[in-house]
């Protein structure tokens, strides 16, 4: 079973990827909510996840800058861990750019628009 941290402000939609995942007809995904940046720092520097799944917006602490932050922390322990940042391409997007942006550099494996179908988010956290 591959575990992935979950970290997003909204509850309702955290809740909602957590749901999707967890009912992946394959059974692959053990899903950790967190409600802290720090929770997901420490879940994913302690437990060997396969990925951290971050919402990014343009608010501390969900900025790109504190998220990369993490990243840089959880790769230093684990460098396999896939870093899959969320972002609202409609309401955020300047963020969404900068989140591009660290996709082009190698920063993250992958981004997710927040609009993105649930079947369209397992097929892709699953081939990561």
């Amino acid at each position: 079973m591959r575990r992935v941290i979950l970290n997003m402000k909204d509850r309702i939609f955290a809740d909602a990827v957590a749901t999707t995942l967890r009912e992946d007809k394959q059974g692959e995904f053990y899903v950790l909510p967190t409600t802290t940046p720090e929770e997901a720092l420490q879940y994913g520097t302690s437990c060997e996840p396969y990925a951290l799944l971050l919402e990014v917006n343009g608010y501390p602490p969900y900025v790109l800058e504190e998220r990369l932050k993490i990243r840089d922390a959880v790769k230093k322990v684990n460098p396999d861990c896939k870093i899959v940042l969320v972002v609202d391409e409609n309401s955020e997007k300047k963020v969404a750019e900068e989140v591009r942006r660290a996709k082009k550099a190698g920063r993250i494996d992958q981004f997710i628009y927040g609009s993105i179908s649930a079947s369209y988010l397992v097929a892709l956290m699953d081939t990561l």
